[in-house]
């Protein structure tokens, strides 16, 4: 992305304060189309303050934040309304039933769920019920997706899947996103770019620089998985785990 191009996102000097403590104390962050963009973080770092604020959920105490009107967020849990059917779910607030089951239905196919367009959401499994938030967070046409650990409930098999699926769908849709994880591999799996929160600012950007697919076994990846591990406090021993 040319460094003229405009930013889909811009936030300068952010801070949110909680008590006597400054979760965010002076964020600086830009985002163009296309974008994906993880952010790392121990816990109670800010990762989830930060995202919530580009999401409209919560202000900033100072700074400047701006970001697309058409903005969707893809939480851990996927937040489905259980007495909707699935299609009314990726569709949830509209009232123009012809129009929006024809949408749904779309979006519906796009992660491979369009034969369960009129299940109820307690039939799904987790791994479904996921990929319904994801249609409904792409079905808006959103120029910002954010994504707040939205694998972390997932078994490992159902995870790589999602990875898989996530990754062809940012591709087609094209938004900018900021993927929220504990997860390093994960991060370097999907990720252009990388950024560690602590202390209330950005410590790292890091630009992943290996070729799509990424993989585990590339020597590339095992090296900037041992950085973040690294800059994240974490020790040797469970860096070189599998």
């Amino acid at each position: 992305m040319s460094p003229s191009a405009e930013a889909v996102v811009d936030i300068r000097g952010v801070r949110r304060v909680f008590g006597d403590r400054a979760v965010l104390n002076g964020v600086d962050l830009r985002l163009h189309q296309g974008d994906v963009v993880a952010l790392l973080g121990p816990s109670g770092t800010g990762k989830t303050t930060l995202l919530r604020i580009l999401a409209g959920l919560d202000a900033a105490d100072d700074g400047r934040v701006l970001v697309p009107k058409a903005r969707s967020v893809v939480f851990q849990e996927p937040r489905l309304v259980p007495a909707r059917r699935v299609w009314r779910n990726v569709v949830l607030g509209s009232r123009h039933v012809r129009r929006d089951r024809s949408r749904a239905v779309r979006a519906l196919t796009e992660v491979g769920l369009a034969s369960h367009q009129n299940a109820w959401p307690v039939t799904l499994s987790g791994g479904e019920a996921q990929r319904v938030a994801l249609a409904r967070a792409l079905a808006t046409e959103p120029g910002l997706l954010l994504l707040d650990e939205p694998f972390a409930a997932l078994d490992a098999l159902t995870r790589i899947r999602m990875h898989d699926l996530v990754a062809e769908l940012i591709g087609r849709h094209n938004p900018a996103v900021l993927l929220v994880t504990h997860d390093v591999d994960e991060a370097i799996l999907l990720a252009d770019r990388i950024l560690i929160l602590d202390g209330g600012t950005i410590g790292v950007d890091v630009t992943v620089d290996i070729e799509k697919p990424r993989q585990r076994t590339d020597g590339r990846f095992a090296e900037l998985r041992a950085l973040l591990l690294g800059r994240l406090g974490v020790g040797q021993a469970t860096a070189a785990a599998p």
